[in-house]
């Protein structure tokens, strides 16, 4: 065991202790064999930890109260948007009638699931300003994926088989040229102008009959807002392409502009992160996508659609890219967006942009005399500074972050977008206080003075968390991914 951590559960085990009490059998006993195959059937017993039902309960929240999240500590990962998740959702997901419903019964059955699905659809088009909407994809890359082969799929029903690549710049999420790979597209990248923004000249070269989409957030990864949206559209659409909207970054203009007004033809959302589902490790996540009419038929299926004053489930979508996601997609992360959007209403929702661009710069003029800022402008929701001046003192952007740590706040991104030296992207969220953010500041620019007076302790940090630094070229190239029953032995031994 380590020193100063808690004993793993393996090492708590003691033989014949058992956390549970299991009614007596109802039916006939059966020997395994006469029920499964015997070639799935281990040939010895599994070894599992023998452990109390308090034990049991005290080693698990040990491990809860050691990590780190949106409700124990500030969560400023840029490009994230780890905000707090209010628990009236959860309190709405688990409803017996919601959590309790299942996606085979018959359509009469679940009319109050439907209707939630398809209002939801419409508070999405309303934000988004597009047309359809599918709530069917299961998170942002897959949603930008499925975006991606309605385009796809819309160009081939045109007889434009030459459209092979999508143009994405050198600050976009690293998923996006992943999603253009994966959909059969070839990523070209556009490059940035000295203001952070996409370089119009670059992409009046790169745009042509082969063009097939453009992918952006707008803001962008360095939280600037794209100035030259409209002209970027016509560009593209006199090219005969596509605009694909990221939403990653919808959090900083909600109820402000509508990615449909600026002329993108798709979208996904990150109800995840926007709309205050859990993510990460409390995930799953959802990435709906919206579209424009001419793209609407190739949506995914089943549709869920209105007749009347009931809802049903259309499995007939006869230029349907095809099924995504088992059923609708992530039911209680809908439920648990459907109840933020309803809860804040479109006030509420406007002011959530605007508290994130305050919070955003706010922090960002307060940083600016003590790192570098590659770009002067007003930020939107995030904002990127950089540590090349203390790379200089020899301290790096990851001593930083680790030292970071002794201070009790969880590291923002670091080292991206890439075309910032020593990057460091922050984002607020509306969610958190003044005085978080300038609890964070501050932590920032005292780590800034130690990096100049005494940089060994920055050097060596974290100090004060149950796992030191560790050997990171070790940790990538030889990694431990599951526990090995043989260390507890040997040390037992």
């Amino acid at each position: 065991m380590l020193k100063g951590s808690s004993p793993l559960i393996f090492e708590r085990s003691t033989e014949d202790r058992f956390a549970y009490s299991l009614p007596d059998l109802e039916v006939e006993k059966q020997e395994l064999s006469d029920i499964i195959d015997t070639k799935f059937i281990r040939g010895t017993k599994a070894e599992l930890p023998e452990i109390s039902e308090l034990d049991l309960m005290r080693h698990y929240t040990e491990l809860s109260n050691k990590n780190h999240g949106v409700d124990s500590g500030f969560y400023p990962l840029g490009s994230c948007t780890m905000k707090y998740n209010p628990k009236i959702n959860e309190k709405v997901a688990r409803m017996p009638g919601f959590a309790n419903s299942h996606p085979e019964q018959n359509d009469k059955a679940i009319q109050g699931s439907l209707e939630i699905v398809h209002d939801m659809q419409e508070h999405l088009k309303e934000i988004t300003g597009m047309d359809e909407i599918t709530l069917q994809p299961a998170a942002g890359a897959q949603g930008e994926w499925t975006a991606l082969m309605m385009i796809k799929a819309f160009h081939e029903a045109n007889g434009d088989h030459n459209r092979t690549k999508v143009i994405v710049p050198d600050s976009a999420h690293g998923t996006n040229p992943a999603s253009a790979v994966v959909a059969g597209f070839e990523a070209v990248t556009v490059k940035s102008n000295d203001r952070g923004l996409v370089d119009i000249d670059h992409l009046k070269t790169l745009v042509g009959d082969d063009t097939a989409a453009i992918m952006l957030t707008n803001p962008n990864t360095l939280g600037l807002f794209e100035e030259d949206i409209l002209e970027i559209r016509d560009i593209v659409h006199e090219a005969g392409g596509k605009l694909y909207y990221d939403g990653a970054n919808l959090n900083a203009i909600m109820a402000k502009v509508r990615p449909g007004d600026m002329g993108f033809d798709a979208v996904h959302l990150n109800l995840h992160k926007t709309f205050t589902g859990p993510h990460g490790g409390g995930g799953p996540g959802s990435g709906p996508i919206g579209v424009k009419a001419e793209l609407a038929k190739f949506l995914p299926k089943p549709l869920v659609v209105k007749e009347g004053d009931n809802y049903r489930v259309e499995h007939n979508v006869p230029d349907s890219i095809g099924r995504v996601k088992p059923f609708y997609g992530n039911f209680g992360i809908f439920l648990r967006a459907y109840t933020y959007i309803r809860t804040m209403g479109p006030d509420g929702l406007k002011e959530v942009s605007e508290s994130a661009v305050l919070n955003a710069n706010y922090m960002m003029r307060r940083l600016e005399g003590t790192f570098v800022l590659p770009y002067k402008q007003h930020c939107k929701h995030e904002f990127v500074i950089s540590g090349s001046k203390q790379k200089k003192m020899g301290v790096r952007t990851l001593d930083m972050a680790k030292r970071l740590l002794d201070f009790g706040y969880h590291p923002p991104t670091i080292y991206f977008p890439l075309n910032v030296e020593e990057c460091m992207m922050v984002e607020p969220t509306e969610t958190e206080s003044k005085e978080t953010l300038d609890g964070f500041v501050d932590a920032l620019i005292h780590i800034s003075k130690e990096a100049e007076e005494d940089p060994d302790i920055v050097l060596e940090a974290p100090h004060t968390t149950v796992i030191g630094r560790l050997d990171e070229t070790l940790a990538a190239r030889k990694p431990v991914l599951r526990f090995q029953r043989e260390d507890i032995i040997e040390e037992k031994e």
